[in-house]
């Protein structure tokens, strides 16, 4: 499993986890899926997507990027909207999947991220100065 040295582990001051440490041996690669994000949902989820979209920028930008160690309950909340698959045939249960941010949509969704005068999004907010990702 790719491991994406840099990118923040985790949504800064809350426990929204963006990486996961290690991969899942006993019970398999989690799978990607599509989840409904409804209206309603609480401002900390759309945060912790505003915030993951925004690292997934920083980091990959338009190139397509390998799922490696993201998080699939976090890349699920994306997925089939601002973030897409990069290969045909996708195997949403591999750590060796790839992936692109979709960037109309992405900008469509999260215009703070993507406007020109966007300010860059602060990931060391609350680092503890470990590397776990």
């Amino acid at each position: 499993m790719l491991k994406h040295r840099g990118f923040p582990g985790r949504l800064p001051g809350t426990d929204f986890q963006f990486t996961i440490r290690r991969a899942n041996h006993k019970d398999g690669v989690t799978k990607i899926t599509r989840r409904e994000r409804f209206k309603d949902r609480k401002h900390a989820d759309r945060k912790a997507d505003e915030g993951f979209i925004a690292a997934l920028w920083a980091h990959f930008g338009e190139e397509p990027f390998q799922r490696g160690n993201l998080d699939a309950g976090r890349l699920s909340w994306l997925f089939g909207r601002e973030v897409v698959a990069a290969e045909d045939p996708f195997d949403p249960a591999s750590y060796d999947a790839w992936l692109k941010i979709d960037v109309k949509r992405a900008e469509m969704a999260f215009p703070e991220i993507f406007s020109a005068d966007a300010a860059p999004y602060d990931f060391d907010a609350d680092d503890d100065g470990s590397d776990d990702a």
